[in-house]
């Protein structure tokens, strides 16, 4: 068994000493949280209104190691806790067109700054959100 030396004791010391320095890793904006969730397991919260078109981060990042891979789709903290929230339009009685939502995600993902090899997905309101709402958004990037 390896004898603690004084030194040992010492490093340990300084280590604490350092950890009330450290910054505090946020993964999702000071205003959004994680809760249990009406629709599935865990989902996304925010604690304040949030108008439409706020843009709460990056949610997914897609990257092209090379072109004979395939595209690698990497989920942020942020994007990791909406749940999924089909579109639901209602037709249109004479023609048949879909033309009125009557349900849908309160959430979309918006194509944002393609850079080579990387390009990222960003997670803006779509209507107004009341505090304490979960965010929902419809998937499409898992389709099979």
């Amino acid at each position: 068994m390896t004898e603690l030396k004084e030194e040992h004791f010492e490093v340990i010391d300084a280590n604490r000493a350092r950890d009330h320095k450290k910054k505090n890793y946020t993964p999702l904006s000071h205003d959004l949280f994680i809760e249990e969730s009406m629709i599935e397991g865990q989902g996304l919260f925010s604690s304040h209104d949030l108008p439409k078109g706020t843009d709460l981060g990056v949610s997914h990042i897609e990257l092209e190691k090379d072109k004979m891979a395939a595209i690698e789709i990497v989920r942020t903290p942020l994007g990791g806790f909406v749940n999924h929230k089909p579109i639901i339009n209602l037709k249109d009685e004479n023609d048949g067109s879909l033309n009125v939502e009557v349900s849908g995600p309160n959430c979309e993902k918006i194509r944002q700054r393609t850079d080579g090899a990387k390009t990222e997905w960003r997670l803006v309101t779509r209507k107004d959100v009341k505090a304490g709402e979960e965010l929902t958004l419809e998937y499409t990037f898992y389709k099979i």
